[in-house]
């Protein structure tokens, strides 16, 4: 009893302190979204990647359309390793906190995608080439696991509790801005040089130019503190020792709650975003800057609308705004590919940008939705494995599963049918959860 009076005023001035000095609400507001930006960097480069040029590079001996589902299996592989990230990283999380998570991922996560620019291709290597790939790529999605939920949480336990879905969707910008970046620039290396160069060697500039980029973001990171609700952990010594064990055995409702509700916007995403640029480049024969200029678009658009449905949500509830935009989706599965098929570049521009837009609906109070569901003592164990096992059914194998059923159905009908199911879905368990954008965490 005498314990908590003493060490309550303390974690409130903590909190406090960090809510109103501006300068540090700014710095962790940038490390919170820069992180996550650098990563999705990453992981942007290597997508786009494995949509244009890995089946040339390092699945040569198959037809152009199976290359692309082989490297499709290799984008599969970083979903499948998050899990992993989410149970290590998860539990450090909870037991040594936020700030040092955040550190490892970065640093892993760099390194991982020098080492995919400077990989011998299949004509070099033979099988080993594709081999070392997909390790990567798997140690690639472990660090990507690990690295969502801090980035949340440390924008969200500094903040105000009242702006918690605005304070949380900071680390939803990055996404948008690391797929931004990692698109402008590989767009900027395509126009300068001839399609056999960048096929030969241009392609590799992306991958080493992100160590440049870590060694920013962990500039960033480095004055950033310890959330004060992971101080008021350790000062209660209340720090759980078993959070994984903890989050399956007493929040299995919460994780289920919580992993079903990004689905929807990961399939959705998937469609918009990754098999766009198959689809143009590939299908409809048109050229590669106009699916790259598209995507950017788009980007630019839910970069900005990430933060404002996350403000909206707060007011709103995280529920309204979140079926808002799984209802939007539903519509757009299918308008979607009417643009897309006119062929007619603005067309196509808006159809990326207005489904990004959707998206966005979804993304911005997500952060916030699936963090609130657990206690501070796991709750970044519990927000990781909810973001990473959910992840393996929603992004993980879509843009392998739309491909296969385009390839299967030669239609557009199959994809946008299975769009509809993963936001069903998505809509199910949204209407089964209960609001939380005004209780306590």
């Amino acid at each position: 009893m005498n314990t908590s009076t003493t060490e309550t005023p303390i974690v409130d001035l903590s909190v406090k302190d960090h809510a109103v000095d501006p300068p540090k609400t700014g710095r962790l507001a940038a490390a919170s979204s820069i992180g996550t930006a650098l990563e999705w960097y990453d992981f942007t480069v290597y997508n786009i990647m494995a949509a244009l040029i890995f089946n040339h590079v390092f699945f040569p001996s198959f037809d152009p359309l199976v290359g692309t589902i082989l490297a499709f299996s290799t984008y599969a592989v970083g979903y499948v390793s998050r899990p992993i990230g989410g149970i290590v990283f998860g539990h450090l999380g909870d037991v040594l906190g936020r700030r040092f998570v955040l550190v490892a991922t970065l640093v892993i996560m760099g390194v991982t995608t020098t080492l995919m620019g400077l990989l011998p291709g299949y004509a070099s290597w033979g099988i080993w080439s594709p081999i070392l790939l997909v390790a990567l790529r798997f140690i690639q999605g472990i660090a990507l696991g690990g690295e969502w939920a801090g980035a949340v949480l440390l924008s969200m336990e500094h903040g105000k509790p009242h702006q918690r879905g605005r304070n949380a969707s900071f680390a939803q910008v990055g996404p948008s801005c690391g797929s931004l970046i990692g698109t402008g620039l590989i767009a900027l290396v395509t126009m300068a040089m001839s399609a056999d160069d960048f096929q030969q060697w241009g392609w590799r500039i992306p991958f080493l130019l992100s160590l440049v980029l870590v060694i920013f973001g962990l500039w960033l990171r480095r004055g950033v503190g310890e959330t004060p609700a992971f101080l008021k952990l350790e000062a209660s010594k209340d720090v759980t020792h078993s959070p994984i064990r903890e989050v399956f055995t007493q929040h299995p409702r919460s994780l289920l709650i919580a992993g079903g509700s990004r689905i929807g916007s990961d399939v959705l995403y998937a469609l918009v975003v990754v098999f766009t640029l198959t689809y143009v480049t590939t299908v409809l024969n048109l050229p590669r800057p106009l699916a790259l200029t598209a995507t950017m678009l788009g980007a630019i658009g839910n970069a900005i609308t990430v933060p404002m449905f996350g403000a909206l949500s707060d007011r709103l509830g995280r529920r309204p705004v979140y079926i808002g935009g799984a209802l939007a989706g539903i519509v757009w599965a299918f308008a979607f590919f009417v643009l897309l098929d006119s062929s007619q570049p603005v067309l196509i521009c808006t159809a990326v940008v207005i489904g990004l837009l959707i998206h966005a609906a979804m993304f911005g109070p997500q952060a916030a939705f699936i963090t609130e569901q657990f206690p501070t003592r796991v709750r970044y164990a519990g927000s990781s494995l909810a973001y990473t096992l959910a992840g393996i059914v929603g992004g993980g194998f879509a843009p392998l599963i739309i491909a296969s059923l385009f390839t299967s159905f030669d239609s557009t009908l199959a994809i946008s049918a299975y769009v509809v199911l993963a936001l069903l879905i998505t809509l199910w368990v949204l209407l089964a959860a209960r609001e939380t954008a005004h209780k306590p965490l």
